[in-house]
């Protein structure tokens, strides 16, 4: 499968566009890193000092219950990567993030994005737009496991992010649904 790979300025702009002073700034605080399928981004209970932006690859942030990993998230090409509770308090993460294939990420230092906020009014407004666009996400998501159907879970993820099902294994797809592979394999039968 041919992926596009993300360019920065399109992430940037897709949260919230800067002017090009600002754009300039946050983009020169930005290094590229690259890090192989199987690596752990984020490890639960430890503080996170980066953000990323997925430039190439898939990835996905899971959490243990009764020591079973659950997925709760996957992110792919132009998505951001990034422990909100971390993020927002300085606080330890609940979730680990494992990448799902080879992977390029755009990474930013926390500290250095908390600088640009206090010393560029613009580059803040982008900030509080990032919040509050990942908020949203949060919302639907719970609002999708409290009143959705397995079904209508399996088919809001084949409508709005097709590539999943072909770049993630199923078994993390049926967490992700909060269902078994099985119920999985009818739910996928009966759609066709």
């Amino acid at each position: 499968m041919n992926l596009q790979e993300m360019k920065l300025d399109q992430i940037i702009d897709n949260i919230y566009r800067l002017n090009k002073k600002s754009k300039i700034a946050f983009e020169e605080c930005i290094i590229v890193a690259e890090y192989p399928k199987g690596h752990i981004l984020f490890k639960s209970g430890e503080i996170e000092t980066s953000i990323y932006f997925i430039k190439k690859g898939i990835v996905r942030a899971y959490s243990y219950v009764k020591h079973n990993q659950i997925t709760f998230w996957f992110g792919k090409e132009g998505d951001p990567v990034v422990s909100m509770k971390n993020y927002v308090s300085n606080q330890r993460g609940y979730e680990d993030v494992e990448l799902l294939e080879d992977c390029e990420l755009y990474q930013i230092k926390r500290e250095r994005l908390q600088k640009l906020f206090s010393e560029d009014i613009h580059i803040a407004n982008w900030g509080r737009k990032f919040a509050e666009l990942e908020l949203i996400k949060s919302e639907e998501r719970l609002i999708s496991l409290q009143f959705g159907t397995a079904t209508e879970r399996y088919s809001a993820l084949l409508n709005n992010h097709p590539s999943l099902i072909q770049r993630v294994p199923l078994g993390y797809i049926a967490s992700y649904l909060g269902i078994t592979q099985v119920s999985l394999s009818r739910i996928r039968a009966k759609i066709g």
